[in-house]
């Protein structure tokens, strides 16, 4: 039955019937894969593993945290959340000083960079994960009490906000979310299958189950990337599948409509696919950052002939390291940097006023009392070129027009 009380529309009062969908335990999960589909499956899984064990890697090693941030960006807008990527960064910064101005989803977006550092700091290399663990994680994500933890009430997706009736789908009862989560731990915990295998059936019987009252499909994301690490074939939340996923959201919905109606090949096919692009993806932002840095090195460069300084800086001098690092961390105070990077507050200061006279910072009040900030935006430009370029169904807006989807503004100038 629907809600009852005053002030609510006559819509929201009718009665009538729902059906909640009882998914199979995973442990008693068989299927038979056809030969198409297994080559599909190993082909993905050696890309996955060249990019980040080969040549590849290298150019992926220094922006593991720009490609965890953009992943933590991406999965956030599946949710309708999408502030702009340099408030994001400052969301981060600001958990460790007094950054001013920050809005309920940039601060949302930076809990979920944190999901994924918790994921991979810590249950990547736990012996046994636990479904303690897994709260934990949306405990992290969400900040509130009243909605963390095993959901003891009905939820639903679509329809009516005041009840199931004529939802487009209805998760199991709360009676059986804790047995049905035993069983997804105990599958997470386990090697029946490939990586890739484990990582989609995992994500789609949590969805199905949906065991959160808040922040299901942020988690349920987080954990591909947890199985892809625990079994090998990730050293890091690299891999850009939020992006691919949000882009091909009408496939992505019927895919997982297809694993509820028992057509679990038709959901791996779909997932394939998207592992496929999401790693076209991380290899053409790891390019476009490698460009970056020439272009930063070429403008540095220039800046020390104009002001007389015709030698190579040392590869530890204050400006060196930061440049280095400007992918991993586009947003910086003096503070900031200085624990960063274990130099003194006024030498990073001094480095990053040079690297904003270079043309390659811009310099911003982010806090109170003047506290300056430095923002790379062409870093953070970065990760909104690649959401526009993804929001084309052609994976590039100069073949195919944006399909419309909300992507994140450029950073203000």
């Amino acid at each position: 039955m629907p809600h009852d009380g005053p002030g609510l529309p006559r819509s929201a009062k009718t009665g009538g019937r729902y059906q909640a969908y009882l998914p199979n335990k995973l442990s008693s999960l068989q299927f038979n894969l056809p030969d198409e589909l297994v080559d599909n499956i190993a082909t993905a899984e050696r890309r996955l593993l060249s990019l980040t064990r080969t040549e590849t890697a290298l150019g992926l090693e220094g922006i593991a945290r720009f490609l965890m941030r953009s992943e933590a960006i991406s999965s956030s807008r599946i949710e309708g959340i999408a502030p702009a990527p340099d408030k994001v960064a400052l969301a981060e910064l600001a958990a460790e000083e007094p950054i001013y101005g920050l809005s309920r989803s940039a601060q949302l977006v930076a809990n979920n960079m944190s999901v994924l550092r918790l994921a991979h700091n810590k249950l990547a290399h736990q012996d046994t994960v636990t479904l303690s663990h897994i709260c934990d994680l949306q405990a992290q994500l969400l900040e509130q009490p009243r909605l963390t933890g095993i959901r003891t009430t009905q939820n639903w997706i679509g329809g009516s906000q005041w009840s199931p009736i004529n939802a487009d789908f209805v998760p199991p009862p709360a009676t059986h979310v804790p047995e049905l989560m035993d069983d997804v731990v105990k599958y997470l915990n386990s090697a029946s299958h490939g990586a890739l295998v484990q990582a989609a059936v995992l994500h789609a019987q949590f969805e199905t189950i949906h065991p959160f009252a808040d922040g299901n499909g942020r988690i349920g994301r987080a954990l591909i990337h947890l199985v892809l690490e625990r079994r090998g074939l990730a050293t890091s939340p690299v891999l850009p599948v939020s992006m691919v996923l949000g882009t091909w959201s009408e496939g992505y919905v019927a895919g997982l409509t297809a694993f509820r109606n028992g057509d679990l090949n038709a959901w791996l096919d779909f997932f394939m696919e998207a592992t496929h692009q999401a790693i076209n993806q991380a290899e053409r932002i790891a390019a476009d950052v490698v460009e970056l840095r020439g272009r930063w090195d070429a403008r540095f460069r220039e800046y020390r002939n104009q002001n007389g300084k015709t030698r190579v800086p040392r590869s530890d001098a204050a400006e060196t390291i930061i440049l280095r690092n400007l992918a991993e961390h586009p947003v910086l105070t003096a503070s900031s940097a200085s624990r960063t990077y274990a130099m003194s507050q006024s030498a990073a200061k001094r480095a990053l006023d040079r690297l904003a006279d270079a043309g390659i910072l811009r310099k911003k009040v982010v806090a109170k009392g003047g506290t300056s900030g430095y923002l790379a935006d062409e870093v953070l430009d970065l990760i909104t070129l690649a959401e526009r370029r993804l929001a084309s169904t052609q994976f590039d807006t100069r073949v195919a027009p944006s399909t419309g989807r909300a992507t994140p503004p450029a950073s203000p100038r």
